[in-house]
């Protein structure tokens, strides 16, 4: 059975830092790219950062460069996405995913997180 479960969610003022996590089970992890999509209220979800099987390429939403990283460790089928400099637009139900390498659409995805920054 495929899950992924996203961690690591609270409630943070501006300027500080989370650390998300995303468990994986249930499928081949080193086959699969892996993502970070988030969306807030009343806005459509929207991607953060994604990190390629092996984690050598990795790609960010221009809101977040500079200020998240993502992550993963296949000995623990495990990916992270560290937010440091929060702003109150990080504000969102943050979600995991993952995509068969070479494919277009993300087919796995977990249960979601929140993130709340105050300012």
């Amino acid at each position: 059975q495929v899950q992924l479960v996203d961690s690591g969610g609270g409630l943070v003022q501006a300027g500080g830092s989370l650390r998300l996590s995303c468990a994986a089970s249930g499928f081949t992890f080193t086959s699969y790219t892996m993502g970070w999509f988030r969306q807030a209220p009343g806005k459509e979800r929207e991607f953060v950062a994604a990190i390629s099987s092996s984690g050598g390429t990795t790609r960010y939403a221009d809101s977040v460069k500079g200020r998240f990283t993502i992550s993963r460790d296949n000995a623990e089928n495990t990916v992270y996405l560290q937010m440091n400099s929060l702003e109150p637009e990080d504000t969102a139900v943050y979600y995991c995913a993952a995509k068969l390498r070479g494919r277009d659409d993300y087919n796995y995805w977990g249960q979601g997180t929140q993130v709340t920054v105050s300012s």
